[in-house]
């Protein structure tokens, strides 16, 4: 690099900056330390989205807590796994069908919104089942879902979470009421919300974006989808997934930049700097430098925990192995990333 030219950032030259709501911007009704300042500076030159797997509140309420935090957002500025489960589901049915939906008000409004009739009983006979995590969920709601699909009408989930943070801690995501219906009738729905790419569709629309960097705390979801729709990924630590998830991240899950938080969008990103001789794979980020030979990998010089993280990641991710299936250096496995 020329002297004197300063690195890229994660944001240089993006046109949309995505972001996940819980674990990124707040936990329960609470910011995240330094997310509001930060998403505030990175509006000033890139358009801000928000994507969310939440379906139990409409795109309205998820703005107004947004503005309450501090934050300048329109509705429209904020895409929901159930704008993107009614696109797939008008695909699947008639205009109009009735429709039973297992979920909350943010389901609901989507589904009248879209011109279909909404019911909460099998004995309706609705053309098809459309069903989004909501605090209320229980199982006389799973039951209704359950007798419906029997008569093989489509299904259509709005995402497959299986943890949410909330303020008390982590607590059961959609993904698991999901799994209960999926018991019951023995098939799966139809999923829209990340990791899948209908929500990514939605907001590439709706935001004119085509260099758009996806925001997200959580591997499975938030990166593996970015990935899936080919926008760069950035992997939050102040939410769901830590230092363990990226080491042991599968393929498709590995997000471009792994970040303590939102304040590192606009720092220079440290080069990953790395060769192979005599076998040994040697990595280096900042001062921290990781090597691999066939199974084992080492740290050779610690540095700065973020960008050990970094390093070992890129080793491990490199290898095409699992982290199961190798010795991994204790520096690396007790590494803990603070933000």
């Amino acid at each position: 690099m020329p002297l004197g030219k300063r690195r890229p950032t994660p944001l240089t030259e993006r046109d949309a900056l995505l972001l996940d709501l819980d674990g990124v911007v707040y936990t329960g009704p609470g910011a995240i330390p330094h997310a509001v300042e930060s998403i505030t500076r990175a509006a000033e030159g890139v358009r801000v989205g928000y994507i969310t797997n939440n379906a139990s509140r409409t795109d309205e309420a998820v703005a107004e807590h947004l503005r309450e935090l501090g934050l300048s957002v329109a509705a429209n500025d904020v895409v929901t796994s159930p704008q993107a489960a009614v696109r797939v589901l008008a695909d699947l049915v008639e205009p109009g069908s009735r429709i039973l939906v297992v979920g909350g008000d943010g389901l609901v409004s989507e589904v009248e919104n879209a011109g279909f009739t909404v019911t909460r009983s099998a004995e309706d006979d609705p053309a098809a089942v459309i069903q989004g995590f909501a605090p209320h969920v229980g199982w006389e709601h799973l039951a209704e879902a359950s007798f419906a699909l029997h008569t093989g009408i489509p299904w259509v989930a709005t995402n497959t979470d299986w943890t949410i943070p909330v303020a008390r801690g982590i607590a059961p995501g959609n993904g698991t009421l999901v799994s209960a219906v999926h018991l019951a009738v023995g098939r799966l729905p139809v999923f829209a919300g990340k990791p899948e790419k209908p929500i990514f569709d939605v907001a590439a629309e709706r935001f004119g974006a085509r260099n758009a960097l996806v925001v997200g705390d959580r591997l499975d979801t938030d990166i593996l989808g970015g990935n899936r729709a080919g926008m760069a990924t950035a992997l939050v630590l102040t939410g769901i997934d830590r230092a363990k998830q990226v080491l042991a991240a599968p393929a498709g899950q590995h997000p471009d930049y792994i970040l303590t938080d939102l304040r590192q969008l606009f720092e220079p990103y440290p080069e990953v700097r790395e060769s192979v001789e005599d076998g040994v794979r040697t990595v280096e980020v900042g001062k921290a430098v990781v090597r691999m030979k066939q199974h084992v990998v080492r740290v050779a010089r610690a540095g700065d925990p973020l960008d050990l993280l970094r390093a070992g990641a890129a080793v491990i991710h490199a290898s095409g192995l699992q982290i199961f299936a190798l010795d991994v250096d204790e520096q690396l496995r007790d590494l803990a990333v603070r933000s």
